[in-house]
């Protein structure tokens, strides 16, 4: 028998948690409990679980704020089932999601397992847009949105299940506050542990709906590639430097039409363009989530390939320890600490 724990780390967003729980309420599987750890929020949630006590089955703990990896550590402590489920505060699940996930583990061993995320119908124009540049084959994104865009996937803390004695094992989540889930997931790679791709358990996520906050969020992914570069030195891809690549390359395009008139390596920029607007449009049937979907594409590429860059230098070149160079990446470690 499959026994699932659910466990939402939360900071604040209680419209979110409600949204999240609502969805949860209607499961056509209601066997799975429901662990909520709020960490550290400034506002008081536990009145919104509290109108979910008797739909669902629900564990709610508060702790001093350290951040989601710690938190998600704390709820698997006290899960009781064989199966841990990461989901984002800020998703929504569809209704068969605990039935098509148990279905699942049934056909496909592994010991960890994710999904895809994608837009939800009630999404404003710019969080479709964005969701596009997060799922999309043509940016770093395409992981995210299906199976066929990777070799060996790598399950994301928004949409993710452990079998709780692999995640014990490997000590559940790091140190790490950005890129803690890929962290995890090679991990359990080097443990000898597998994970999946399940393609029928998709979330609908919401994505920042802000440009800037939205940059702010992928350079912080891209500076937090190096770093994972180095601890799994395994599997680092070349495909990773292609957005900093997509950067540098823009640079001399621009050099290349001032200084010598030739808009050669611009062109190919355009033809880019060209077909991320198409595919957008394709995908979405709309234009204008297409023209946003260009702008939501070159911040993505922009942002993540200069802080890749950044962290490479720091990294490689200048020889900083990660800690050092981004300790805002990292949980203190005198808070961290995994005991079971």
């Amino acid at each position: 028998m499959i026994t699932i724990s659910l466990i939402i780390a939360i900071y604040n967003r209680k419209d979110e948690l409600f949204e999240l729980l609502n969805s949860l309420s209607h499961q056509t599987d209601k066997d799975f409990e429901v662990i909520i750890v709020d960490d550290g929020s400034l506002i008081n949630l536990r009145p919104t679980a509290d109108l979910f006590q008797e739909s669902l089955s629900i564990e709610f703990f508060r702790k001093d704020n350290s951040g989601p990896g710690l938190s998600r550590n704390y709820g698997a402590r006290r899960a009781k089932n064989d199966w841990l489920v990461f989901v984002d505060s800020d998703v929504i699940v569809e209704k068969d999601y605990i039935e098509n996930i148990k279905k699942n583990i049934e056909e496909i061993p592994c010991d960890a397992f994710g999904g895809a995320d994608k837009a939800h119908k009630g999404f404003n124009l710019m969080q479709k847009a964005i969701s596009y540049s997060m799922t999309s084959v043509f940016t770093t994104g395409g992981i995210r949105g299906n199976k066929k865009a990777v070799t060996k996937f790598q399950p994301r803390s928004f949409n993710m299940g452990v079998r709780k004695s692999a995640f014990e094992k490997v000590g559940g989540f790091s140190n790490m506050r950005i890129g803690e889930d890929p962290d995890l997931s090679m991990t359990l790679w080097e443990n000898g542990f597998t994970t999946a791709f399940f393609d029928n358990i998709g979330v609908f996520h919401k994505r920042r709906v802000d440009f800037g906050k939205f940059s702010k969020q992928v350079y912080q992914f891209g500076s937090a590639r190096p770093i994972l570069n180095q601890r799994h030195p395994n599997y680092v891809k070349i495909s990773f430097a292609f957005p900093s690549l997509f950067l540098i390359g823009y640079i001399l395009g621009f050099i290349e039409y001032f200084l010598f008139k030739k808009g050669l390596i611009l062109g190919f920029y355009g033809l880019y363009t060209f077909i991320v607007f198409f595919h957008a449009l394709i995908q979405t049937k709309n234009v204008s989530i297409a023209a946003m979907a260009i702008i939501s594409t070159y911040i993505q590429m922009f942002s993540y390939g200069y802080g890749f860059l950044k962290s490479w230098l720091l990294l490689n070149i200048f020889h900083h320890p990660a800690e050092v160079a981004f300790p805002s990446h990292f949980l203190n470690y005198l808070f961290f600490f995994w005991k079971f």
